[in-house]
């Protein structure tokens, strides 16, 4: 009896001081980034046979079964996902803005109220030598600050396109370490902490992808994973210890593609979805901006041809090049600017030709087109920020819930500490009573 209790009493303080082990590592890592709580799960040691049992009776003690990993797939899940969707939002937004600072604070509409205001107080005297030079500077200013937008524009494009570069980088330095992460899952022993600790960096890395990309995941029996992008009818990445590269085209208008290996993959969510939505507005939006700055050349040199300069020759164009980077002031002087219709003499008073410029970009509606396209870059950065709200508050429920369920609560440790501490102890008494009792037992004569 005193060998069994023995025995009993040992395998007890086992498993207490290893239930001591997991708790103190709950508490060592309650910090860490991507760590899953650990609980033990104890089991009867089974027994038959031997002297002084009874039928079925097993007194042999209890042993380890298993380190448990506290974690709830579904809710994993919900975190990639939401965690996706919030990054893609994020994204987005951020280049929105861009692009609409780089429209907005270069002061392009006022330029163009500014030019249509010279033009009109030019009427009063078109023979104005001060007049006319005002005409031309704010002419020069007008096509500066078209200048300046699509430079913006194109810094904004650029500055997307290398967070999207280096996001490319980033999803094939995870899918690598995914990789092999798995092969070392696949020679795993079950329930060890070294599996353990593999499925934590295992979670962790498909989470730290689902901020890259909206990714589809297979779980096999061994714990590796399969991941394909773009959803589940997407490309494969990640397969066992095999990763395919993620690669980004892009195209003559800065908008990007992305394939993996040679299939394309059309992402809808994560940060790399959000950079090449936000790069379709810029490309929207330049475009646009040309369109604008084309109209303005076409309509003021057809009014300028048909009309005369200060000195009675034939008016010549006021603008040159196209699109918003490539707009000039063609005129080098004031007297240029042709205010009198064809054929009038030198120094003509007549603004007959002037008003036909003010009509011609009065019906072309430079200033209402331009303020149509800030209005409406500004307003899908308002329904953005609204939706990036929303979307990051989901997400931050979902790591919540995951965090409660997952997470170490050193509350909850503390008093495991104190129980497992108990249980440590009251097996150590058990083996001193065994030891007591083999001593009795050796002096009985």
């Amino acid at each position: 009896m005193s060998s069994d209790l023995l025995s009993i009493a040992r395998s007890g303080a086992m498993a207490a001081r290893i239930a001591l082990d997991v708790t103190a590592q709950n508490i060592a890592n309650a910090a860490s980034d991507g760590y899953v709580r650990r609980s033990v799960r104890l089991a009867e040691l089974a027994s038959s046979g031997g002297f002084g049992r009874v039928g079925d009776v097993s007194l042999s003690g209890v042993r380890l079964d298993a380190v448990v990993r506290n974690v709830d797939a579904f809710r994993q899940t919900e975190v990639r996902r939401t965690g996706s969707d919030a990054a893609r939002a994020s994204a987005e937004l951020a280049g929105l803005q861009n692009i609409e600072t780089a429209t907005e604070q270069t002061n392009l509409y006022p330029s163009v109220v500014a030019f249509e205001g010279s033009l009109e107080r030019l009427t009063a005297d078109p023979v104005s030598s001060s007049l006319r030079a005002a005409v031309l500077e704010d002419a020069r200013t007008m096509v500066r600050t078209f200048n300046i937008a699509s430079q913006s524009l194109a810094s904004a494009g650029e500055g997307l396109r290398f967070e999207a570069s280096d996001g490319t980088a980033q999803i094939n330095l995870l899918a690598g370490e995914l990789a092999r992460v798995n092969l070392r899952l696949a020679r795993a022993s079950d329930a060890t902490s070294d599996q353990s600790a593999l499925l934590d960096s295992r979670d962790n890395l498909l989470q730290r992808l689902s901020g890259f990309a909206d990714i589809s995941t297979t779980f096999s029996a061994d714990d590796t994973v399969q991941v394909r992008l773009g959803g589940s009818a997407g490309p494969q990445l990640v397969m066992g210890g095999t990763a395919t590269s993620l690669a980004m085209t892009t195209a003559a208008n800065g908008t990007i593609a992305f394939t993996v290996g040679a299939a394309p993959a059309t992402l809808s969510g994560g940060a790399l979805a959000g950079k090449a939505q936000a790069l379709v507005a810029v490309a929207d939006t330049q475009t646009g901006l040309d369109a604008i700055a084309n109209t303005l050349i076409a309509a003021a040199n057809a009014a300028q041809s048909g009309g005369v300069g200060l000195d009675g020759s034939a008016g010549q164009p006021l603008f040159s090049g196209s699109g918003a980077s490539g707009i000039t002031l063609a005129l080098t002087t004031g007297a240029g600017i042709a205010t009198a219709p064809s054929g009038a003499g030198a120094n003509s008073r007549d603004p007959t030709n002037l008003t036909a410029l003010r009509g011609a970009l009065s019906n072309s509606d430079i200033a209402g087109k331009l303020d149509s396209l800030l209005f409406g870059i500004s307003s899908k950065v308002a329904g953005r920020a609204v939706t990036n709200e929303a979307l990051s508050t989901i997400a931050g429920s979902a790591r919540i819930a995951l965090q409660s369920q997952s997470g170490v609560d050193l509350d909850a440790e503390a008093v495991n500490l104190i129980r497992f501490q108990q249980a440590f102890q009251a097996s150590g008494k058990a083996m001193q009573v065994a030891g007591t009792l083999f001593d009795t037992l050796l002096a009985i004569r």
